[in-house]
């Protein structure tokens, strides 16, 4: 029996789609947390330690830890965009792709965060076999595997979910173990910060005004929070944002400037870029997430993608909590910080590791890397 649950999932949920944006079907029946867990690498095993769904793209030991650490510093660096703010940001947005694809542009800015708690926002690539939409996931452990030992689940998480309406919210084991998205960017954060505390929240579909309300009542939960601490954005609280750029290719269902070839992914990535130095790009406001959130979906049928960034609805929930906790605390401002793709860069060396893709790269199917960081107070 167990077989057989392992088996469907695996075929639903096989490694050459981990890193894709199309959408999943809706299931008949949401899968059970078994049938999640024997998908996982790592399986979770109870709710004291969850697990790790990709050891193909991610590392999964100490050493190849280490060792993608240092290759991610090798040349030729992503594409940069000027002078980086210091350490010590608000929030950043950062990939989730294999390490061998987007490893150096983690190097780029996941170093710009230290604070010790980090509110994860993640997307949830297969929220429509879940049913979930309208809220946000919360997960149930109490800490989380990584390479370099566990990471454990802040008390932030409760104090949040004290303030947010039962409507606002589900917390479930089996969508997080479902999803990678939140681990590739945590065993980096892990591996620079062995002292890290964890919120880790997931984002399914939900049309831009509901984003709003619960980024708002995310909001004053963390405000108040931070009050009650005397804690600091940027310097005792963070936020990342999970999110892979366009995903390009006739599997991917998104071949606006033909099937592919250099023209495509040139145009493909002058719209990427547009978007980093745009509504990403200096004070941050509710129009420009409004106006990113159209470019990603059309907005009266969120499911329908206009532009394959899988964290069309992760990237737009997470700027408008920044958004709104910038009316108390002052003005935030995007830097774009790189900027690579999985076929515009060669792959790091790191297959001997035992590390891999979990799927292939051609400029008929790439995928791009973005990340940001956002700074309290205007741009300078």
């Amino acid at each position: 029996m167990r077989f057989a649950l392992a088996l469907a999932w695996l075929l639903a949920t096989s490694p050459s789609a981990f890193a894709q944006a199309a959408l999943q079907p809706q299931a008949a029946t949401p899968p059970t947390l078994e049938q999640v867990r024997a998908g996982m690498n790592i399986p979770s095993l109870s709710l004291d330690l969850r697990g790790q769904m990709d050891s193909v793209g991610f590392a999964s030991t100490a050493a190849q830890m280490a060792k993608v650490w240092e290759l991610s510093a090798t040349p030729p660096a992503p594409d940069s965009f000027g002078a980086r703010p210091a350490p010590g940001v608000a929030a950043v947005i950062c990939p989730h792709d294999d390490y061998l694809y987007a490893g150096r542009v983690y190097r780029q800015v996941l170093p710009l965060v230290t604070a010790r708690r980090v509110i994860l926002v993640g997307v949830f690539h297969r929220y429509r076999r879940f049913g979930a939409h309208d809220q946000l996931v919360f997960d149930k452990y109490r800490a989380w595997r990584t390479p370099d030992g566990p990471v454990p689940v802040s008390g932030l998480r409760g104090a949040l979910l004290s303030h947010l309406s039962p409507d606002d919210f589900v917390q479930s084991a089996a969508m997080h173990d479902s999803e990678h998205s939140l681990e590739a960017p945590l065993y980096w954060l892990r591996h620079l910060r062995p002292e890290l505390e964890i919120v880790p929240i997931l984002v399914p579909a939900a049309k831009f005004d509901r984003l709003e309300e619960l980024a708002g009542r995310l909001a004053v939960a963390l405000r108040a929070t931070l009050i009650a601490h005397d804690w600091q954005l940027g310097r005792d609280v963070a936020i990342v944002i999970s999110t892979d750029g366009v995903h390009y290719g006739p599997d991917f269902k998104y071949v606006p400037y033909g099937d592919g070839g250099i023209t495509a992914y040139q145009k493909a990535t002058e719209k990427d870029r547009a978007l980093l130095t745009g509504p990403l790009s200096g004070t941050l406001t509710t129009g420009k997430v409004r106006g990113l959130y159209a470019d990603f979906v059309d907005p009266e049928k969120p499911d329908v993608y206009r532009l394959t960034w899988c964290g069309r609805f992760a990237v737009p929930l997470g700027l408008l909590l920044l958004e709104r906790l910038s009316r108390d605390l002052g003005p935030l401002t995007g830097h774009p910080i790189a900027y690579a793709t999985s076929v515009g860069w060669p792959e790091l060396p790191v297959r001997d590791l035992g590390l891999g893709a979990t799927a292939p790269a051609s400029l008929y199917h790439f995928v791009s890397y973005p990340a940001v960081a956002f700074t309290l107070g205007r741009a300078k």
